[in-house]
């Protein structure tokens, strides 16, 4: 056993070096699962595991629901509804000081609603709403800083995909984990506009009001984000309230976007079937990285690197708060190096088996919702954290003429009130458990 945990410990250091040098995260976990199983129990047996493993994964019906949250993020974004959300918020926010960037947050959290992807959310509403700030006179911290923590909002507000992998991973039930998102993520919109609110009054130059829009703009521009509002509240709702179950909400939200895109000439079948394409490319890379995690976690296990985790953590003699409070720093840091899926499915099957084996006075199904969605939470701070948040990049790219730090200073209020959100998460499980018992 114990030149077993040895190779498996190397081959965890190995994965880190890999990813390191940027070898893409699906290869790494691939070569590192694949050759250590192999050296473990020989080639005929990776072979063996080979021929069913792939159809193992594809065949899982919960994750047929990915390509088509996929898809719909694509057609969202091709039938302009980022722009129809922003100048809805902007209509409602703008006329209050810092209320540009505010309305940025408000329209990052209505289309990672229909997205589902926080690089996504990002980019996208950094094409529409970083004109407005500049020609506001936003600061280049405010108004790049805002955008990069907006953009989050798409890993926690269903629908998401990461939700749906975390899912299967620890066999929790969809419908529970896209219920138990619900008040964390409009926790996370309060508490971002509330951010904005004090930043423009402690730097008062940072963000000043945008011109009052007249009656008719505001009624149009309200009536204009009902086919969203219609949109989330049939896929949503209707998982929550039990009509369908996610997969048959993912095509309903697919054809409805499809509709009202191919109405509005917004899409063109070019563009459909470049959505298509990219649609395949995106769950053809995410089950790439599926393959090459459950590969790892065979070999993982059979080194017994998370049992021999879960062994050192038990007998610490920590508190289970306080070895919650390690593993979320640490998935922290992880969010730094690697997308969000990637890290989610790295680092669970490690874990999930030490946080199941603590008494936090929680029922085992009560645990995974509730870790799941601390896990997603910390996960977003990785996407804004220095050095090397993706989502401070993806913004800054855009941002043409601003200096890297200056995002990062933009981004450091978020990150502290999402520290907040998450000592109130741990503090208080029934923030997330509330929605799913009341659900049943």
């Amino acid at each position: 056993m114990g030149s077993e945990l040895t190779l498996g410990v190397s081959g965890l250091v190995l994965l880190v070096v890999l990813i390191a040098i940027r070898m893409p995260i699906a290869y790494s976990m691939i070569i590192v699962g694949g050759a250590g199983t192999m050296m473990l129990f020989g080639p005929a047996i990776l072979m063996s595991q080979m021929k069913t493993l792939a159809y193992g994964i594809f065949s899982n019906y919960d994750l047929s629901v990915v390509p088509l949250f996929v898809l719909m993020g694509h057609l969202a974004t091709q039938a302009e509804l980022s722009q129809g959300l922003f100048r809805a918020a902007n209509a409602w926010l703008g006329r209050f000081k810092g209320g540009v960037a505010m309305s940025a947050v408000a329209a990052c959290a209505g289309f990672g609603a229909v997205c589902g992807s926080s690089l996504a959310t990002a980019s996208t509403m950094g094409q529409v709403a970083l004109p407005e700030l500049r020609r506001y006179k936003y600061s280049p911290a405010l108004a790049t800083g805002t955008l990069a923590a907006g953009g989050v909002l798409g890993i926690l507000i269903p629908p998401s995909v990461v939700l749906v992998v975390y899912s299967v991973i620890v066999e929790a039930n969809i419908v529970d984990m896209f219920a138990a998102a619900f008040l964390p993520g409009l926790m996370a919109v309060a508490l971002f506009i509330l951010t904005i609110a004090v930043y423009v009054r402690v730097f008062p130059n940072s963000g000043p009001r945008a011109d009052p829009v007249d009656r008719e703009e505001f009624i149009a521009a309200s009536l204009g984000v009902l086919p969203v509002v219609a949109i989330f509240g049939l896929v949503i709702g209707g998982i929550y309230l039990g009509f369908f179950n996610p997969t048959p909400a993912a095509a309903i939200g697919v054809f409805l976007v499809l509709v009202y895109g191919l109405a509005r000439r917004l899409i063109s079948w070019r563009g459909l079937r470049a959505a298509i394409l990219s649609t395949a490319k995106t769950s053809g890379m995410i089950y790439m990285i599926l393959i090459g995690a459950e590969l790892l976690e065979i070999f993982m296990s059979r080194g017994g690197v998370p049992q021999a985790a879960a062994q050192m953590m038990a007998e610490s003699g920590l508190s289970p708060h306080m070895i919650l409070i390690l593993l979320l720093i640490a998935l922290i840091f992880l969010g730094c190096l690697m997308d969000s899926l990637s890290m989610i499915l790295l680092a669970i099957p490690f874990f999930w088996p030490v946080i199941s084996g603590l008494d936090f006075g929680l029922t085992p199904d009560e645990t995974k919702i509730w870790f799941g969605i601390l896990a997603l939470v910390v996960v977003e701070l990785g996407l804004i954290t220095p050095p090397v948040g993706m989502n401070v990049f993806v913004i800054n790219a855009m941002a043409k003429g601003v200096p890297m730090s200056e995002t990062f200073k933009g981004a450091l209020p978020f990150f502290g009130v999402e520290l907040i959100r998450v000592a109130l998460l741990v503090a208080f499980p029934s923030l997330v458990l509330a929605l799913p018992a009341l659900l049943g």
